[in-house]
């Protein structure tokens, strides 16, 4: 059995909706059986598929027996640790290593490597401390509590977006402007259940900010500012505009000029916000991985 609490981004979800995005790698349909047969509980009790999950509540799923493809262990990657204390850590995760485990995706875990060294905490046992999430193939910077409490008030300071994020993407092409917002609501993608689409199924709004940081022939260096944190967000929302991050293998070009690169060139590159308990100011910043640099740096002398 798994229990979750339900989250600010996921609030106002239907049930069976929320159980296929928990599940990862589940179909849409196996989320409903598992709802239709009283398989999923909120707050202890058995609602309908089309029940509006709320923020705080807990849902308990008896999810399926994991295939032995998903039960392949990966191998173990180390996060660094950029900043530590009694409550909190903000942790520099590497490409390749996932957030947390799922049905989909076992196996260690930033969430399990913290916990099993007692830096993660709160919530439930398959996501100890996680507040937000990075792509497995994203890098960079998150921040995990060490306890229910600082959980929970890390995802207030989100909902109430005094926290903030910013990462650096390289791009195809060259925006039109310096700086800009993109508004556009994103969901599932009705052809792809892997895959998040703009006006996709259960579309749900979203903002992103970029600035231009440096400018090449064909591509250009993006800082990004998330104002909502979607899944997918920044892969989904630059394509949608004609400039898909470079290397990205599900949202880039068919033909895609990956520069060598065997990830997205995408990178959590800052994290800042008011420590939920003492105030202090948490600033903390982590430079783009060695094959990113790599990239940038044949771009520049091109």
């Amino acid at each position: 059995m798994r229990t979750v609490d339900v989250g600010p981004d996921e609030a106002g979800s239907r049930l069976d909706r929320f159980v296929h995005e928990l599940l990862a790698g589940s179909s849409r349909a196996e989320a409903q059986r598992l709802v239709d047969e009283g398989l999923v509980r909120v707050d202890g009790d058995v609602r309908s598929r089309s029940f509006r999950v709320r923020t705080g509540m807990s849902v308990e799923v008896d999810e399926p027996v994991p295939s032995e493809q998903a039960l392949v262990v990966p191998e173990v990657l180390e996060p660094v640790i950029a900043y530590q204390d009694d409550w909190l850590v903000v942790v520099d995760k590497p490409i390749g290593l996932i957030t947390h485990t799922a049905p989909g995706a076992r196996g260690p875990s930033l969430a399990t490597i913290l916990a099993e060294r007692g830096l993660a905490g709160g919530g439930d046992k398959e996501r100890p401390g996680i507040v937000h999430r990075l792509d497995r193939d994203t890098s960079g910077l998150l921040v995990v509590a060490r306890d229910d409490e600082t959980r929970e008030a890390l995802q207030e300071l989100i909902r109430d977006r005094k926290f903030d994020r910013e990462y650096l993407a390289l791009v195809h092409g060259r925006p039109p402007s310096l700086a800009g917002r993109i508004e556009a609501p994103i969901g599932r993608d009705p052809t792809n259940r892997t895959r998040r689409a703009i006006d996709g199924i259960g579309s749900r709004s979203a903002t992103t900010h970029f600035e231009l940081v440096e400018a090449f022939p064909e591509h250009t260096l993006l800082a990004i500012h998330l104002e909502t944190g979607r899944t997918h967000q920044i892969r989904v929302h630059f394509p949608a505009i004609g400039h898909p991050v470079v290397g990205d293998p599900a949202y880039g070009p068919s033909s895609s000029d990956t520069l060598g690169l065997t990830h997205q060139a995408l990178h959590a590159h800052r994290i800042a916000f008011d420590h939920p308990v003492t105030g202090k100011r948490i600033d903390v910043s982590s430079p783009v991985p060695p094959a990113f640099e790599a990239v940038l740096q044949r771009l520049r002398a091109a």
